[in-house]
């Protein structure tokens, strides 16, 4: 037997992009522009990928020109944090504007 038997499944940084995007097209609030996502027409995330890492700039706040928080994502875990962090953070902007 293999020592790595229990080793989790290589990253693929692509794929965990299109995951992403979908999930993120699920929460019917964001809409999508490209590698962008929008909340009433202001990006708050954008996303980007290379051979072994996912990239996610996510906005502290909605502005036209917001501040910036980087997020780099280096395995599926990585993944799930971050698309957790832009919910809670959704709920937190969506409770501001009500």
């Amino acid at each position: 037997m293999s020592d790595n038997f229990f080793a989790p499944p290589a990253f693929k940084p692509d794929q965990a992009l299109l995951q992403l995007k979908r999930a993120l097209r699920d929460l019917r609030q964001l809409s999508e522009r490209g590698s962008e996502f929008l909340l009433k027409g202001q990006t708050i995330v954008e996303l980007s990928a290379d051979e072994t890492t996912l990239t996610a700039k996510l906005a502290k706040r909605p502005a036209r020109s917001p501040e910036w928080d980087t997020r780099v994502c280096k395995s599926s875990a990585d993944v799930r944090t971050l698309q957790d962090e832009i919910k809670k953070r959704l709920v937190r902007w969506t409770d501001e504007t009500s």
